[in-house]
């Protein structure tokens, strides 16, 4: 319970995306459908990418699924690092706790 799979397409054919009930709201952990949060802010495609058209498409499917762009994890941005703290000093630049609003 809480958490659901869907279909995005785009980068590679079956590629999804999971959305997980937290704290804060559904958080969309985009997998590979947006490697960075530029990907999304600017509707870039990644240079290999199975179609185009649906990587496009799929931003839109994210930005439905997530109650706003804040609550879009992209899978490869380090910046995921700075916007959201860490559980614990020791982890601090690894992992990050997504419960919780971004800092930035």
């Amino acid at each position: 319970p809480g958490v659901t799979v869907h279909h995005i397409g785009g980068h590679s054919k079956g590629l999804q995306a999971v959305r997980v009930k937290t704290a804060r709201g559904d958080v969309v952990l985009a997998s590979d459908s947006a490697h960075l949060y530029e990907h999304l802010d600017q509707n870039k495609v990644f240079p290999i990418t199975y179609n185009a058209d649906d990587a496009v498409s799929g931003y839109a499917k994210l930005r439905k699924l997530a109650p706003s762009v804040n609550h879009i994890i992209p899978a490869h941005d380090p910046a995921v690092l700075q916007r959201y703290p860490a559980p614990t000093d020791a982890l601090k630049g690894w992992v990050a706790r997504l419960d919780v609003a971004p800092t930035l």
